[in-house]
């Protein structure tokens, strides 16, 4: 019987549209296109359309902005503008204010020079699959596009400020959390606005760092994915607690008094046994990802703690999340949603459930990791010039299956390509350090002697 593959959108990747800005399907052209198509797609409503657009600090963001607004409007929408502000942010003012959808320009956690077009629902939530789809059909079908609109987009005044008096709302009464002190690197991305808004707000002390964005310096050396300098400030300055945000800030990976760093993974061994001991843990598990750490697993295991995994990807979490019941999931990027109070990853909100963690217990961080130990975990991206099936490849194939048979029960291996850049990631963890490099570096070259591009 042959197997009917159900339609998956072209443009749209596991995080919204993504790409070099000024590149297709970033181009001011396409941009214009799917902004109008966006809003033919809201217009079949028997509502007004409205729309929220928000952004970080890349120096693209304008025209990328002025290119959506004018589709939109071109369509028939209402668009006001929130400036600069999370992604999360963004998910949130749509749900709150009742709106069409929410739009934010960003690339998260990539280089200036990339960018990307996020959209969420009503609910907040990334769109579904089945909309992607009616958007990028509706984007075949015009022909006449508008052209740029010359009026300044209306403003959103207080909403950036409604959405950080919303996250100060989080902190349960009688937790004192202004005590810490606190190291914050911002990412010279959209946290560089919001983070010392809330952080004043709360009567929180801190030193933050990489707030000073010039449009190219977003994600460089700062922020989730290059921690280390937040960690040294943390352990320097003897401070409680140490966070640093990505570009759109629906990351947070943590450091210790100590120095010591904690990603997505060390946050679910520290809250999930907290949270059910509150009853707030719905389901009696977390969702994570192919990703997430075998010795998290282990763990969580002791505590009677199920672990649902998905692939990778916030969207798909969250989709298991609502299937199951389950209220904390995410992934070890840091990208944690607790779908009680938010649909959409929030570093902000993480942040705060540690702090309320902290307050609620008097212990330190340090303290509360203790006894996690992640298994060794190598990471190698090999740049690809296409994506056939892994399978399908002969070395690839032989080469995974080498390291599922040593390994067996005391490791794992996870071969798969970015869903947002050309790049295939293979990552081995197992509690023998030598097998996994080892493995890493074979599943590796093996894939770039078949369908390596040159860097």
């Amino acid at each position: 019987m042959k197997k009917i593959m159900a339609a998956k959108p072209e443009l749209f990747g596991t995080d919204g549209i993504r790409g070099v800005a000024g590149q297709y399907p970033l181009d001011q052209a396409t941009v214009l296109r799917i902004g109008s198509a966006l809003g033919t797609v809201l217009g079949n409503s028997s509502r007004p359309v409205r729309v929220v657009l928000g952004k970080d600090t890349r120096e693209s963001n304008e025209w990328l902005s002025r290119a959506l607004t004018s589709g939109l409007a071109g369509s028939g929408a209402e668009v006001v503008d929130a400036g600069i502000i999370t992604t999360p942010g963004v998910a949130y003012l749509t749900r709150h204010h009742e709106l069409s959808a929410g739009v934010m320009v960003s690339a998260s956690h990539n280089p200036y020079q990339d960018n990307g077009i996020k959209v969420f629902s009503p609910a907040g939530t990334k769109l579904m699959e089945a909309q992607e789809l009616e958007v990028e059909s509706v984007m075949k079908t015009l022909s006449d596009l508008p052209g740029l609109v010359e009026n300044a987009t209306p403003t959103a005044p207080g909403w950036v400020e409604g959405y950080v008096d919303h996250l100060a709302s989080l902190i349960p009464p009688g937790r004192d959390v202004s005590r810490y002190h606190l190291v914050v690197d911002c990412a010279n991305g959209a946290a560089s606005r919001v983070a010392p808004m809330l952080l004043a707000r709360l009567g929180i002390k801190a030193n933050i760092l990489n707030a000073e964005p010039n449009g190219r310096n977003i994600n460089l050396n700062c922020g989730s994915l290059h921690p280390q300098g937040m960690a040294e400030a943390t352990r320097a300055q003897g401070a409680d607690l140490g966070v640093a945000f990505d570009g759109d800030a629906d990351r947070a990976i943590f450091a210790t008094r100590a120095g010591r760093l904690a990603d997505g993974d060390h946050i679910f061994y520290a809250l999930a046994p907290h949270l059910a001991r509150q009853g707030r843990l719905k389901g009696g598990a977390v969702v994570g990802t192919l990703m997430t750490n075998l010795a998290l697993e282990l763990a969580l295991a002791r505590h009677g703690i199920g672990l649902k995994r998905t692939a990778v990807g916030d969207k798909y979490v969250l989709e298991e999340m609502l299937r199951s019941g389950i209220s904390l999931g995410g992934e070890p990027s840091g990208h944690i949603i607790f779908s009680d109070l938010s649909l959409a990853g929030d570093g902000m909100i993480t942040l705060l459930e540690v702090l309320g963690l902290l307050a609620g217990t008097g212990q330190s961080f340090d303290e509360m990791l203790h006894g996690y130990q992640p298994f060794p975990q190598l990471i190698r991206n090999v740049r690809v010039r296409e994506k056939p099936s892994l399978e399908s490849i002969p070395a690839v194939a032989r080469a995974i299956a080498d390291c599922s048979r040593e390994m067996d029960e005391q490791g794992r291996v996870v071969v798969r390509y970015s869903g947002t850049e050309t790049l295939a990631r293979v990552m081995v963890e197992g509690a023998d350090a030598a097998a996994v490099e080892k493995h890493a570096a074979g599943i590796a070259t093996a894939i770039k002697a078949a369908i390596g591009a040159e860097s």
